[in-house]
């Protein structure tokens, strides 16, 4: 079964074209710049090479229309019509309480999604886009909605609501949902399989750290708890998000640095983090290579950083009642090790015993352990696989 996945975003659309029952990636690419001057596709089928197309994608609707034509296209094509194509596959950003799985994407959906809009005004539209963009070119092909809040919505009351007033959740929908769900859920199913005991006796700590980034607790294979919030901007500090703080910190800069409501949006989500405490960057290679040139505000912002995942471990530790393995994922998870030391370094004390040698020099891109044979606590390093993910709700969806 041939599924294409769609994720978009306000002005781009990332894609991929997979054979389900083989796990083959047949081709992939994104379309960048969408409304806007310089548009381009870039495309990569399998076993091919790379091809980019310089064209104006006026919305979201040509730049599906484009991913179609290259896809179908007699020299570089990777299938001979788009009959082939068997579902569409989208990742939904917010899905609120409404959506705890993946569903069969209809007119109601829609209008939910509609609904939950104030909880995602700069996700669930632009997700909202490429779904009608589908629907107008390839009416009669079935679509599923993935939510990257699903997996989380396992949470109970007790871990997902605030210290506010009641009416706040009841009324206006506050409290955690949590997001990067599909990656948590993807690599946890990876991690039971490594793990000789009882799915229902698993305790998995899985840290995706990337420029965003978020930590999720998961007992028998349902996550109990996860950093991020009713929005992406709580939990470990960010490339560019601030992460946990006092709340009153939001009025107290707003009046000192004279902020409207938008001003102060950006301040805590695109100037903070990690580029916020280095003044150097938000890319943690850039961070390090300053850092290790002398940097003391980069390496204060790798510190920090290191510091918070490693708390949250900490704490996910005792609401799980004890772990038995942690997962890193994600672009810095997968790839930083020196991120990796810093966070697993002093949790021996937990039963986490690692290999520190082999960490320094395992392959990049592959799934390792990087614990000892003689830890408690099993540490792997899971390539994560969303879009996977995404491929094979949809396939068992219209399946049935």
């Amino acid at each position: 079964m041939k599924v294409l996945v769609i994720n978009a975003g306000s002005s781009s659309l990332k894609y991929q074209l997979i054979n389900v029952d083989n796990g083959e990636v047949i081709a992939k690419g994104l379309c960048e710049r969408i409304g806007i001057e310089g548009s381009m596709l870039t495309y990569k089928p399998e076993g091919k090479g790379k091809f980019e197309f310089k064209q104006d994608m006026k919305d979201h609707t040509d730049a599906i229309r484009m991913v179609l034509d290259a896809l179908v296209d007699p020299e570089i094509g990777v299938v001979k019509s788009m009959d082939e194509i068997d579902a569409v596959g989208h990742r939904l950003v917010h899905g609120g309480e409404k959506f705890n799985k993946s569903v069969i994407i209809t007119d109601e959906l829609i209008k939910e999604m509609e609904v939950l809009t104030p909880l995602a005004p700069l996700h669930n539209p632009a997700n909202l886009m490429g779904v009608r963009a589908c629907q107008a070119i390839m009416p009669n092909t079935p679509m599923v909605g993935v939510f990257d809040t699903a997996f989380h919505q396992t949470m109970p009351p007790k871990a997902f609501l605030y210290g506010l007033p009641y009416e706040a959740y009841k009324e206006h929908m506050v409290r955690r949902y949590g997001f990067h769900g599909t990656s948590h859920m993807y690599v946890s199913q990876r991690a039971l399989t490594k793990l000789d005991m009882p799915k229902e006796d698993t305790r998995i700590i899985t840290c995706h750290l990337g420029n965003g980034s978020s930590i999720s607790a998961i007992k028998g294979g349902k996550c109990v708890d996860t950093s991020m919030g009713l929005t992406p901007l709580e939990g470990v500090p960010m490339g560019t998000r601030c992460g946990d703080m006092d709340p009153a910190i939001v009025t107290y800069l707003m009046e000192r640095l004279n902020l409207d409501k938008k001003g102060i949006d950006n301040y805590l989500n695109k100037k903070s983090g990690m580029l916020g405490i280095s003044g150097v960057s938000s890319d943690f290679r850039d961070l390090e290579e300053a850092a290790n040139n002398g940097n003391e505000r980069a390496q204060l912002a790798l510190d920090t950083f290191c510091y918070k995942v490693k708390k949250y471990i900490g704490a996910y530790a005792a609401a799980l009642g004890g772990v038995d393995a942690i997962v890193f994922t994600a672009g810095v998870g997968e790839n930083d090790r020196g991120v990796r030391e810093k966070v697993l370094s002093g949790l021996e004390y937990l039963g986490v015993d690692v290999d520190f040698d082999f960490n320094n020099s395992c392959p990049r891109g592959e799934e390792v352990e990087i614990s000892k044979p003689t830890s408690r606590v099993k540490v792997f390093v899971i390539r994560t696989d969303e879009e996977m993910m995404i491929a094979r709700d949809t396939a068992a969806l219209t399946a049935k």
